[in-house]
């Protein structure tokens, strides 16, 4: 068993001709290259160049665990770290010491603090595919992001943007829909944390598919199939709100700062339904396009249960 906890494979056949191996300078000083440099060097001339893939990643969020695998030849080996690249490393210096023990030789591999793998800030801090990685390993659905709005002159624009994990929906702003889209998936790291410990777990089934309400039962729906939406001073928000939580999905309001050419307020309803739904509405308050907003998403919703099966 190895310091990372893993148990590596000695291969039972097989030859490895030490002419190929990468030996230690005299005096045993090393030509500071890191094991995944040396291993490359040594399939290049052996004529097998390794093959890295991830195996799976553990831990919380915020705080990963990364399994690597590498493949050279009929040596595969493991290794573990908080990053990609630690991950790869172990892995790297795994598949040496085994192919050091077939030759008998001596390899150059260069362990230095930390395993030799530096922190990788912009490694550790990629929240998009750390999250798209717990979604993997947790059997989620992959993580959805849509632009749910653009403002701004063109010399300095502000979008925001959404991320979907299931039901859990947070949204990111930014100048630039990269930023807001790596906003949103840490606003996302800190809700999934928060529920890590959580014994309520029905944010993590799946949401409702649209094309399935047709089929759909509810009080709340069955209401809406037969009644109108024309009632005047209705609360479609509450409306809204009941519906989603009979049908088990949710409703985000996302206030468009820009007015409408009429001088009215904007709002954006999305529908954490598969696939995502958003609708427009407007109101000379926030308030009243938040409603209808709310009256747009009742009568597509209505639309869809109404129809018939072809």
């Amino acid at each position: 068993m190895s310091e990372d906890g893993f148990a590596y494979p000695v291969p039972t056949s097989g030859f490895v001709d030490s002419s190929l191996m990468v030996q230690q300078q005299p005096g045993g000083q090393g030509t500071g290259k890191t094991p995944i440099q040396i291993l490359h060097e040594y399939g290049t001339k052996a004529g097998t160049l390794p093959v890295y893939a991830i195996e799976k990643m553990e831990g919380e969020a915020h705080q990963p665990s990364f399994v690597f695998s590498v493949t050279i030849g009929h040596v595969t080996c493991q290794g573990r770290g908080a990053t990609k690249k630690a991950a790869k490393h172990q892995a790297a210096e795994a598949a040496l010491k085994v192919l050091q023990a077939e030759s008998g030789k001596s390899l150059n591999v260069v362990k230095a603090e930390n395993d030799g793998v530096s922190p990788e800030p912009a490694e550790q801090s990629n929240p998009i595919g750390i999250l798209q990685e717990l979604a993997l390993q947790k059997g989620w659905h992959r993580p959805e992001y849509s632009v749910c709005m653009e403002a701004g002159p063109p010399h300095k624009k502000e979008f925001t943007v959404t991320c979907r994990v299931e039901s859990l929906v947070e949204t990111g702003t930014g100048s630039s829909k990269k930023t807001a889209k790596r906003a949103a998936a840490e606003k996302m790291f800190l809700k999934l944390q928060s529920l890590s410990g959580c014994s309520d777990t029905r944010w993590a089934k799946p949401s409702i598919r649209l094309d399935s309400l047709r089929s759909c039962s509810g009080e709340k729906l069955s209401m809406l199939r037969r009644n109108p939406l024309s009632i005047p001073n209705m609360d479609y928000v509450q409306m809204m709100l009941e519906l989603s939580q009979e049908q088990g999905f949710e409703v985000a309001y996302f206030d468009i700062d820009e007015l409408t050419v009429n001088g009215q307020y904007q709002c954006l309803a999305e529908l954490s339904t598969l696939p995502l739904a958003v609708c427009h509405g407007t109101g000379i308050t926030c308030s009243n396009a938040h409603n209808d907003a709310a009256h747009s998403a009742l009568q597509y919703i209505k639309i869809l249960a109404s129809k018939k099966c072809s």
